[in-house]
């Protein structure tokens, strides 16, 4: 994974005063540690699982989700996975119903993760599918330890995995929560931490991405009063549920009152996927405000070779020009040519991730570089990353409300 910055910063005491923050928070934060970590565990329990299981369901929310969906759909095109996954994570009434339909209780097994126990969304649909089927043996439950929800999974004799410690749900994806269900579909677990330890040893022993982390951080953090708005603008379908997951990191860690300070501060995220962004989005980060900073990604190997047929169309004469054009070489010239065009406007912050291949390692590795590049940003407009009171907020009114229907 390269990643190339098109602007620069002089900020040296800027860039040490984070370097040596993060390698403070490496002693308490638990995610730090997680592409180190043993995953036995994790596989062995796997093989518990019996083989006429097809399909794997997660009940969960937001960090209890997005993260494994991410790798999962961006995996799911380019490799032959053992199990369908699915994710029950809103309490759309259509979309439970729906869901459902695709999925035969028999040869299903679900994960009902919340790390707090209590999680009103996961519990209400997991109250209904349970009211369906109420054989224990197909459920397993991820979650703290001595959690409500552990002390009712052992009541019912399920299973229970546990996240390890000071892992916030957002930062989970390469814990228990996003591992178990990746590895029960098939994905080597082992290479996703490997992608994600190559990005960790690379900013921790100065490495090239310390760097380049270390510059873009104090980019943003320097410019996010002007360029509060951060877009990634990724060149493939497969990295949309990617997008998602960046927008809950970003979103929830970033949009915070300031430590030391009554200030209101963050950077929105906004996910677009190209080409089909750039005829609609792209007008906004071209011609207007010049509130925004893009960062591209795109693939270099999509393992497919498809071309654009040697053929003449009447009157389409002047599209000759694509034939025998590979899809691949094509939307990566679209790529190239939206980011050149943001370049010549001289006033918008551009930068460029190349992912080698489509695979378990570079999707590791993107994880672990949008973590770190979280954590640096926010330490440097004074926030803590890892709290989230104004969800809490929301969740307090909407169980106030439930109780007062009784």
């Amino acid at each position: 994974m390269i990643n190339k910055l098109y602007f620069d910063i002089t900020a040296p005491k800027t860039q040490a005063h984070a370097f040596r923050a993060i390698e403070k928070e490496e002693e308490h934060i638990g995610y730090y540690s997680l592409p180190e970590q043993d995953v036995t565990p994790i596989l062995e329990y796997c093989k518990t699982i019996p083989d006429h299981i097809k399909s794997v369901a997660v009940i969960g929310i937001g960090g209890s989700s997005l993260g494994a969906k991410a790798v999962y759909e961006f995996l799911k095109p380019v490799k032959e996975l053992s199990r369908d996954l699915y994710f029950f994570e809103s309490t759309d009434p259509v979309n439970i119903t729906t869901l459902l339909l695709e999925l035969d209780f028999e040869t299903t097994h679900f994960l009902v993760i919340s790390k707090s126990g209590t999680t009103v969304e996961t519990f209400a649909i997991y109250k209904y599918i349970y009211s369906r089927h109420n054989d224990p043996s197909s459920y397993t439950f991820i979650t703290d330890p001595d959690s409500p929800l552990e002390h009712y999974a052992k009541s019912i004799n399920a299973s229970v995995m546990y996240l390890p410690d000071n892992v916030g749900g957002r930062f989970s994806v390469l814990s228990t929560v996003g591992l178990i269900p990746l590895a029960l579909t098939g994905i080597d677990i082992s290479v996703l931490l490997d992608g994600a330890k190559q990005i960790k040893e690379s900013f921790f022993n100065a490495g090239y991405m310390k760097d380049t982390l270390l510059k873009k951080a104090a980019y943003y953090a320097k410019h996010h009063a002007q360029y509060h708005i951060n877009c990634i603008f990724a060149y493939s379908e497969a990295l949309k549920y990617f997008c998602e997951w960046y927008v809950q990191l970003w979103g929830e860690s970033l949009g915070k009152h300031q430590r030391h300070s009554a200030f209101h501060v963050g950077l929105t995220p906004i996910g677009l996927i190209g080409p089909k962004d750039q005829h609609s989005f792209l007008q906004l980060i071209m011609e207007g405000t010049r509130d925004k900073s893009v960062t591209f990604i795109k693939i270099e190997d999509f393992n497919d070779s498809i071309t654009i047929p040697d053929i003449t169309l009447p009157h389409l004469e002047s599209l000759d020009t694509l034939n025998s054009l590979s899809f691949e070489a094509l939307i990566n010239m679209q790529c190239d040519s939206v980011m050149e065009a943001l370049l010549d406007q001289k006033d918008i912050p551009v930068d460029l991730i190349t992912i080698p291949s489509a695979d378990e390692k570079h999707i590791g590795a993107l994880i672990f570089y949008y973590e770190l590049l979280t954590s640096l940003v926010g330490e440097l407009i004074d926030v803590n990353t890892y709290d989230q009171p104004g969800v809490e907020v929301g969740k307090i009114i909407l169980k106030k409300k439930i109780l007062d229907l009784y």
